[in-house]
This record gives structure tokens, sequence and C-alpha cells, in this order.
């Protein structure tokens, strides 16, 4: 592990991102800002992934809030302490994940996958899985129509 040189510049290139992050069933977190990838920050940064025709388990960020880059495809976002708020986030939007917020995120596309670009308040990613009965069967497809 590189040690952090505030004088410095890194760029971490994709073949270093590591997949060893927290994950959320239905996702592919990687991080590439973060001390286990030799770029230690105040902050941690990587990429999100949910192929076609899946969704992720619903899960909050405890304490962190999270910023993400929609940089590309579609994704049906749901949150609320019951599921009851839905919105579309699509390539070039940002949305702003408020800590401890339950939500989920379902890829609408039978094609094509969505990938995020995720930047949290913290240095290191808390992801809490909820169970998949969170919101009560009703609220959440178990994949997108």
């Amino acid at each position: 592990m590189a040690e952090r040189n505030p004088t410095s510049i890194q760029i971490v290139h994709p073949d270093q991102f590591d997949p060893g992050t927290r994950q959320t069933p239905g996702s592919h977190r990687q991080a590439a800002i973060s001390a286990e990838v030799g770029a230690s920050s105040q902050l941690w940064g990587g990429t999100f992934l949910v192929e076609p025709a899946a969704r992720t388990g619903i899960h909050h960020h405890g304490e962190q809030d999270t910023i993400v880059y929609v940089l590309s495809g579609e994704s049906l976002v749901k949150w609320g302490e019951r599921g009851e708020f839905e919105g579309i986030a699509r390539a070039g939007d940002f949305l702003h994940v408020p800590a401890w917020l339950p939500h989920m995120e379902i890829n609408p596309s039978a094609t094509e996958p969505f990938r995020w670009i995720v930047v949290r308040s913290t240095p290191n990613p808390i992801v809490v899985n909820l169970p998949d009965d969170y919101w009560g069967a009703t609220n959440h497809p178990a994949t997108p129509r």
C-alpha cells in the first residue's frame, strides 16, 4: 500500500480497482479511491454496476452521504422507509443519497447494464444490507418488468 502524499496526484487505473469492497446482492462495486488500492483519502470513490434485468437488495450506507454520477444506462431507484418513493436516473444525471436512507436500484433494461461513479463522505465504505422483506413483498419486484 502506497503512503499518502498530500503534494502528489495519484492515478488509479481500472486494472487496480479493488473488487473486495462491501457488496449488495445484485450489484458489483469496485473501490478506486481507498486505502486498499493505495489511494487514501477522506472520501471513498469507486464504480457500481448492475447487470441487465437485475436489481440490488434493499440497503443503506449508514452515516455516509453518497454522490453518484450515472455514467451509462438507466436505473429505477426506490427509496424511503417503505420504498414509497421512486425516480429514474439516466446517463448524465447526478444523485445524492442521504445517510441512513434505505434504497435499492433496479435495471429496467433487458440488454444494457447501468454503471455509476460513486463518491462517499468517509474513507471506508459502509454497506448495510437489509432483509429482502424490509419493505414488504409487494413493494419491490424480484426482477424489472
